[in-house]
């Protein structure tokens, strides 16, 4: 019997017996899915996958693109192996949410040489009023899985969901990178979307704007447009592999094809839309503002054009400081725990 068409029976024993718990920052973008265990650095899977058929074999899977299956014999081939696959879907023009399962499932590596441990999970979402719920009735209880060929069963005993952003506003605060009076307005330009959090010198949100669309999809949707690329192409171009093609030089898949020598034709307008916007919807709060922190996956875009303002510090390793942030609020949780 296959890979593909074995089942695992349901185990009897629905307990883990796990001396300690396993802790892990999620942050599951459009683009890419983060996690961080507090070691080593963060890691980052392709946030592409896709669904096999019964009968077809996988390509190759890694811990960097892994192959999961669910005990129906479901299963995805997640990260930049799903590109080898005729169609493929992309998490950008989805809803995240309804895949905090899969995507739990994809960023499980196995943790001191087991595949069978309890855990407490740190995730983040634009707008947790709205998703919180939905994402911890996903996530919380056992969950019996395979990765890359391998059985898994873990139990969830906690999840905390942080609102996207505040991670990297708290990475950004041990940095020394936040004044100690004053307002900062956090900017998060990910994959998809693109948010604001205005956060006063105690660390509350004291008003905020998510954009559900406007993140660097909507610029490379632009670029995917531009008859200079599709006439050079000779059909016409992915937004997915555009994005892709926005951190190795600017060129679409293996054609060598670049639209640097024209990207801020269409970078100068999404970069000014960002920021008329946050401008606009700040405008009462400026004068006590000291800090706009830019941060999120796709911050490499327009950190050159940010250089040397005052006001504006750039995260550095942008793509990962919301899940560094996020672990250090599991490090808080202890420490509250424990002075209990």
């Amino acid at each position: 019997m296959t890979t593909a068409t074995r089942q695992r029976r349901p185990s009897k024993d629905s307990s883990i017996s796990s001396a300690t718990t396993r802790v892990l920052a999620l942050d599951a973008g459009n683009y890419d899915l983060k996690f961080y265990d507090g070691t080593g650095h963060p890691k980052a899977i392709r946030s592409v996958r896709y669904q096999l058929p019964q009968g077809r074999d996988p390509v190759r899977y890694t811990d960097a693109s892994p192959l999961i299956e669910l005990p129906d014999g479901t299963r995805y081939h997640f990260g930049a192996q799903a590109y080898k696959y005729r169609r493929q879907q992309q998490t950008v023009i989805e809803n995240k949410v309804e895949l905090s399962r899969l995507h739990l499932y994809a960023c499980l590596e196995p943790w001191n040489g087991s595949t069978e441990f309890a855990m407490h999970l740190y995730a983040s979402t634009p707008e947790p009023n709205k998703n919180d719920e939905a994402i911890r009735k996903q996530l919380l209880g056992m969950h019996e899985f395979k990765r890359n060929d391998i059985d898994y069963r873990v139990m969830v005993e906690r999840v905390e969901v942080e609102r996207e952003g505040m991670g990297a506003y708290r990475y950004a605060k041990q940095m020394g990178l936040i004044p100690d009076g004053g307002y900062t307005i956090v900017i998060d330009i990910g994959g998809g979307t693109w948010l604001t959090r205005l956060v006063d010198a105690e660390g509350e949100v004291i008003d905020e704007n998510v954009m559900d669309r406007g993140g660097a999809y909507e610029l490379a949707t632009s670029i995917s447009f531009d008859k200079r690329l599709t006439n050079a192409l000779g059909t016409t171009a992915d937004p997915s592999l555009v994005m892709d093609g926005f951190r190795v030089e600017h060129t679409y898949a293996d054609t060598g094809i670049s639209w640097s020598g024209w990207l801020d034709e269409h970078l100068e307008p999404w970069f000014k839309g960002i920021f008329q916007t946050v401008k606009a919807q700040y405008t009462p709060y400026m004068a006590r503002v000291t800090r706009f922190l830019v941060t999120g996956g796709s911050t490499h875009l327009i950190s050159e054009r940010l250089a040397g303002r005052k006001l504006f510090a750039v995260m550095g390793d942008p793509q990962f400081a919301n899940v560094r942030g996020l672990f250090l609020l599991s490090t808080d949780v202890q420490l509250c725990m424990t002075t209990k």
